[in-house]
């Protein structure tokens, strides 16, 4: 507590001598602020080039290349590889929760607590950015192999089922990364849900109503198709499982290539 002031001379010292005190003990605060920010900036730096090499050393590259989260990587401007993007991600992270100590030592709970809303919400993105990754893959390989199945059976558009394939797969992995982020997850679950309701409505209407002769035609037709492509649709669900196997080969063999010599000297030394 300040004593009482009896004129202005008193109020302007004692008003200085407060000011002075607050400055004095806000120095051990603003240090440690500027410790914390400047190692834990440095830290961070260094997990984030390790964490790409580290990424680059797997083929992690490759793998985006494959799902597809190359292109988005560089359709949003950034001048890094894919390894280099996540890298980068992470050291954000870090650097976030750097801020948030150091913002604590400084004595700013407020801008603390709002960091720390920030960062429970960021591991939902990046779970939600390897649900996209996932889905990118299988929207990928379901592509290639209804592509393959309806070549082989003789359907016509094979390229067209394979892109609607495609499209449906992406459509679900978009939905589940939305929810998993949290943004009007009810208003996308409500889209969704009326969006597929409209087009059976739709589909219905159009093949019940307003051509029966002609979805009768088309029914018969495509009954037809497939009672006559029915092996060909059994030698191509065999070549479609074939063509998996080898990816999946071809996949271990490119993350594991040198598994085959450690083992053969491994062997040696045995011996």
């Amino acid at each position: 507590m300040f004593p009482a002031v009896r004129d202005w001379s008193e109020a302007m010292l004692t008003a200085l001598a407060g000011g002075l005190a607050m400055f004095f003990a806000a120095i051990p605060k603003v240090i440690a602020f500027a410790v914390i920010l400047i190692v834990g900036w440095f830290v961070a730096g260094l997990i984030a080039k390790l964490a790409a090499r580290l990424l680059r050393a797997v083929h992690f590259n490759d793998l985006a290349e494959r799902s597809g989260f190359g292109n988005f990587v560089r359709n949003i401007g950034v001048k890094q590889d894919c390894a280099g993007f996540l890298a980068m991600v992470a050291s954000w992270f870090m650097k976030l929760i750097v801020l948030v100590v150091a913002f604590d030592a400084l004595g700013l709970p407020a801008v603390s607590d709002v960091l720390r809303q920030l960062l429970l919400w960021l591991p939902n993105l990046v779970v939600a950015m390897v649900v996209l990754v996932i889905g990118g893959l299988l929207a990928n390989a379901a592509a290639g192999l209804v592509r393959g199945a309806t070549a082989s059976a003789g359907f016509g558009h094979p390229d067209l089922i394979a892109n609607m394939a495609r499209a449906a797969v992406w459509v679900f992995a978009i939905i589940v990364a939305v929810n998993q982020i949290g943004i009007a997850k009810e208003l996308v679950n409500t889209l969704f849900m009326g969006a597929v309701a409209l087009a059976v409505i739709a589909f219905g209407l159009a093949f019940g109503l307003g051509g029966r002769d002609l979805a009768a035609n088309v029914l018969r037709r495509w009954y037809g198709e497939v009672q006559a492509n029915a092996p060909k649709l059994q030698q191509a669900a065999q070549n479609a499982g074939e063509m998996a196997e080898r990816r999946m080969s071809q996949g271990d063999r490119r993350m594991g290539g040198g598994g085959a010599p450690a083992r053969g000297l491994a062997d040696k030394e045995s011996r």
